[in-house]
């Protein structure tokens, strides 16, 4: 096990397996020692635990929650093709987007679901810069979506 799992084993959470993608992508991919993630949902055994728009029918704080399990679901992505997650070197970029009622106008507090994880489990690694964006829908009518991107250490 990994250092990175046994945080997150410490933390009481598992490594999920990789959400299969629901389209024409991967997961994940490498370039050089960068890998870029595609947007990852809050899929939890192959389903969404709640669905709708973040300031309506889901409280910001669920979205917070489902934005920590978006990160989880991320940090699967990178392992499937950097291998180890002990060779993240670091994050280097977050972009959180978050489905909001019309009014609602605290994404950055929601993507912070992702940005503490990612600083729990990876500490000074896991700082990082970022984005957080509130849309109109996201797919399958999920409140939020996670992607990353992350710096490997030379192998």
């Amino acid at each position: 096990m990994s250092a990175v799992e046994a945080k997150l084993a410490e933390l009481g959470l598992r490594l999920p397996e990789v959400v299969p993608p629901l389209a024409a992508y991967q997961p994940a991919v490498r370039s050089g020692v960068y890998v870029y993630t595609a947007g990852q949902l809050p899929m939890v055994d192959g389903k969404l635990p709640v669905t709708g728009k973040v300031g309506a029918e889901v409280t910001p704080e669920e979205a917070k929650d489902l934005a920590r399990t978006c990160a989880l679901n991320a940090l699967a992505a990178v392992k499937s093709v950097a291998g180890d997650l002990d060779r993240i070197a670091r994050v280097v970029k977050v972009v959180g987007f978050v489905a909001s009622a019309a009014d609602f106008t605290g994404q950055p507090a929601v993507v912070n679901g992702a940005s503490e994880l990612l600083g729990e489990v990876l500490g000074e690694k896991g700082v990082h810069a970022r984005s957080a964006v509130g849309v109109a829908v996201l797919p399958l009518d999920a409140p939020v979506e996670v992607e990353i991107q992350v710096e490997l250490a030379e192998a």
